[in-house]
């Protein structure tokens, strides 16, 4: 915990006057490299990130009485999410970041990489955006960015090379990080649109996503990599060869798949308190079941859609709030039953 509060405190102090990390030589997308090498650009999905990364800490903070830790978190996080909201904000969506000149990233003014997925998903993912602004940054990745094998990294792609920008406009226009559909981002855009309370529009592009469907979407022949592995990512339209994947076993898409898969889509949300369930099914299903280890106890959940008005749960047959944090020890069996029925989709 000691490690993870010092490095939380320094993203928090190498960062701009006005309180935004420092981008420098790139950040998740390290093909963003010639944007801030003087160390005075920011990455603004990197302030969105921080944020996440403090809110997330405040549970076990909380827990082990760091108190004034978490008074200083809170006070960088509504700092950093004043100046998102209040100078950063296009009229669409987010920018990405600004260059060591001031000049901004992915605004609608640039004829080349408008906008990035990155800055359309963690503004909600963080919650710093406010709900009209997290059903415009959702709609913004529809609208320009979804394609037949997910969501692509940025549009337009870079067709001239921008030595302001760096790597990403030598990359070819439509693969690798110049607007292909990588997979890690994507789906990160699909968590946010779970948690932005769109099932439908998340389960489209998770479902897109899977390398199987990828495949048959384009053909295995044009897919070319294992089609029940995720690649690294995908070529979008921007490019002749759409469809085709590439760096398949190199990214850590498979496991935020899983955890979309398990925590969003069956929501099976657990916390220092205990679980409870937030199914976010697609309206195509009429129910689903899953099996969770938790705390040395099997859970057997089963999801049943009704025409019901709320939520109800039963745990080995007992009901309980629906609401409610469930501490599974204090149930003797090992393993539990656990049935919940969900109002089914209109």
């Amino acid at each position: 915990l000691d490690h993870m509060i010092r490095a939380l405190d320094f993203a928090n102090k190498d960062a701009s006057p006005r309180g935004l990390p420092l981008i420098r030589k790139g950040d998740w997308n390290d093909t963003l490299d010639h944007i801030g090498p003087k160390g005075k650009g920011e990455s603004l999905w990197c302030a969105m990130f921080l944020c996440y990364a403090m809110k997330k800490c405040f549970e076990v903070l909380e827990l082990r009485g760091e108190k004034t830790v978490i008074e200083r978190w809170q006070k960088a996080y509504d700092r950093i999410a004043k100046v998102l909201n209040e100078e950063c904000w296009d009229g669409e969506w987010y920018l990405r970041a600004t260059r060591d000149n001031g000049q901004v990233v992915g605004s609608h003014k640039d004829k080349q990489g408008k906008v990035f997925i990155n800055t359309l998903s963690w503004p909600i993912i963080s919650g710093i955006a406010p709900k009209d602004r997290a059903d415009s940054s959702i709609a913004t990745g529809i609208k320009y960015m979804e394609n037949k094998t997910g969501i692509q990294i940025c549009y337009p792609s870079y067709t001239e090379v921008d030595d302001t920008m760096g790597l990403i406009s030598r990359c070819v226009p439509g693969k690798k990080e110049n607007g292909a559909v990588f997979n890690h981002a994507s789906a990160w855009f699909v968590m946010a649109a779970l948690m932005n309370g769109d099932k439908e529009t998340a389960w489209r592009i998770y479902k897109k996503m899977i390398p199987l469907y990828s495949s048959e979407a384009v053909s295995l022949d044009r897919y070319e990599t294992e089609p029940y592995v995720y690649s690294e990512y995908v070529t979008s339209r921007d490019h002749p060869t759409e469809g085709q994947a590439s760096h398949s076993w190199l990214t850590g898409s498979g496991v935020w798949m899983y955890r979309i898969a398990v925590d969003g889509i069956m929501g099976v949300k657990t916390s220092v308190a205990g679980v409870r369930f937030e199914p976010a099914l697609p309206a195509e299903w009429n129910g689903a079941s899953i099996k969770r280890s938790f705390r040395g106890k099997t859970l057997n959940v089963t999801y049943k859609a009704a025409d019901v008005a709320g939520q109800t749960v039963t745990v080995n047959g007992e009901k309980v709030p629906a609401t409610d944090w469930i501490d599974v020890t204090k149930y003797a069996p090992s393993t539990l039953e656990i049935e919940v029925t969900y109002p089914k989709s209109k």
